[in-house]
């Protein structure tokens, strides 16, 4: 729906539906439908949108449209990514200057990088729409949605040919339940409409321009490389999170760089790469530049929600505004150091490769040879060696020896994931998830001593940072005391797997 656009670089959810109609298909009637009580129809629009992509139109291809458009109330540059079935994420900007029109704000360029990288972006299309618009209330007199007849010119490029078509838009307002777009929809189908064959009026054009089908990615075949491919485009969604400061977002990104390296680890040479390839490396070094701001995310919350929990009288001094307020400061400047790593051309480099090894298929096996596929098979015996070695690991190499099984865990819970073993990835989830809160409780009481260390220099009652110390102590020994019981577990799961 039109709304305001007074504020810079503001994010909407846009929940519509498009509708294909021939040029004398009658306006749909919604008289007699309980939700709506009236409709008033606004003053025609006249809009005009130019729209950006790369020349491979890798916007297009994953979804999302970019275009600077005048006219309407909602003028601007609009930024629109995906969201969910027949839902779209919408980042405004202003217009800006009119004398340099194709300068694209780097504030939503940026949102977009991990797609166009360094490739240049440069407007693909024209599209003039002329608007007819029914505005729909409710009882409450609030709009609840709006219905857009569209007369629509378009061109791809410069020298494209002219597009003429006609079609509706159906959109529901902020905080509308999506039942009230199923039984408008039926208004327009029984008008004669028929559910658009293009999620945006950019990728109509672009087809008809011979552009081919943008909006369709073809997964690759082969299960291996598929896997990859699912965990690589899922990086690119998690990376749109980490530029907005979504919570987690820093989280799931650094999961899904290790899911893909841990999957080209265990494909058994479907990809020809080594261990110590270029692209595992700088998967690894990316994911430990994540952890800084994950790490401190982690212990922030920990602390915030132990110290909520104990008694008033047992959080003494300073002890938030050390732990808690500290961490969040970690925590920003590791996003920040993150999203400088982001913007790095070093980053791009690392998409290409990654979208390069799941391009190209792989060539059939020779006659008499299994084709490259996962396995739990090597996943699993890291384990099994780093559980013997931990259990007959020092006291003050034990910490490190259990970390190693995490490390295996993980390893394995994704390949056993990617190849259909729900039960084995269900197993070496719970080890991984109770190695996590020891590894997450050695690195607090680590932070605690600094900390209580630093209080006691500055003259600070130290009481809660022991009491905190404790609670991970015990922590720690808990998962310690389910552990064995978790492996054996693993163990049966992966002999019934073979």
């Amino acid at each position: 729906m039109a709304k305001s656009s007074d504020q810079a670089n503001s994010r909407y959810l846009e929940v519509e539906r498009k509708f294909e109609v021939v040029e004398s298909t009658v306006s749909p009637s919604f008289e007699g439908l309980s939700s709506v009580l009236r409709v008033e129809r606004s003053p025609a629009q006249q809009l005009d949108a130019v729209y950006f992509d790369t020349p491979a139109h890798d916007l297009a291809a994953h979804h999302i449209t970019l275009r600077r458009r005048t006219g309407g109330s909602d003028a601007g540059w609009h930024l629109k990514l995906p969201a969910g079935p027949d839902a779209r994420t919408e980042v405004r900007a202003p217009l800006g200057d009119e004398s340099d029109a194709d300068a694209i704000p780097e504030e939503l360029l940026d949102v977009v990088l991990a797609i166009v990288r360094d490739r240049p972006v440069h407007p693909v299309a024209r599209i003039a729409t002329s608007r007819t618009v029914d505005l729909l209330y409710g009882h409450d007199g609030a709009p609840i949605a709006e219905f857009c007849d569209d007369q629509v010119t378009a061109k791809a490029g410069q020298d494209g040919d002219e597009q003429r078509w006609r079609e509706w838009e159906l959109e529901l307002a902020e905080g509308v339940g999506r039942d009230l777009l199923d039984r408008l929809t039926n208004r327009l189908l029984d008008a004669g409409a028929t559910p658009a064959g293009h999620g945006s009026k950019l990728a109509r054009v672009l087809e008809s321009a011979g552009a081919g089908d943008v909006e369709e990615f073809e997964p690759p075949s082969d299960p291996v490389h598929r896997a990859v491919a699912e965990q690589v485009d899922q990086l690119l969604v998690w990376d749109r999170a980490v530029r907005a400061d979504v919570y987690d977002s820093v989280h799931q990104m650094r999961v899904t760089t290790r899911k893909i390296r841990s999957l080209l680890q265990e494909s058994e040479g479907a990809f020809g790469i080594s261990d110590d390839a270029w692209v595992l490396d700088e998967l690894r070094q990316l994911a430990a530049i994540l952890g800084v701001a994950r790490d401190a995310e982690v212990l922030a919350e920990r602390y915030e929600r132990t110290l909520d929990e104990l008694p008033p009288e047992l959080v003494r001094g300073p002890v938030r505004e050390r732990l808690v307020d500290g961490a969040k400061k970690h925590y920003t400047a590791g996003l920040r150091r993150s999203l400088i790593a982001m913007r790095s051309k070093r980053y791009f480099q690392l998409l290409d490769a990654l979208e390069g090894l799941v391009a190209i298929e792989p060539p059939p096996a020779p006659p008499g040879e299994e084709p490259a596929q996962l396995t739990i098979d090597s996943a699993y015996k890291r384990i099994r060696k780093a559980a013997k070695a931990a259990a007959e690991a020092a006291d003050t190499d034990k910490d490190e020896a259990l970390h190693r099984i995490r490390k295996g865990a993980k390893r394995l819970r994704y390949t056993a994931a990617a190849t259909g073993d729900g039960k084995v990835s269900d197993r070496a989830k719970t080890i991984q998830t109770l190695l996590g809160d020891h590894q997450d409780s050695v690195v607090s009481r680590t932070h605690l001593r600094r900390q209580a260390e630093a209080a006691n220099a500055a003259g600070e009652d130290t009481f809660t940072y022991g009491l905190l110390y404790q609670v991970e102590d015990d922590l720690a020994r808990r998962s310690r005391d389910q552990l064995e019981d978790a492996l054996k577990k693993l163990d049966r799961s992966v002999r019934k797997a073979h």
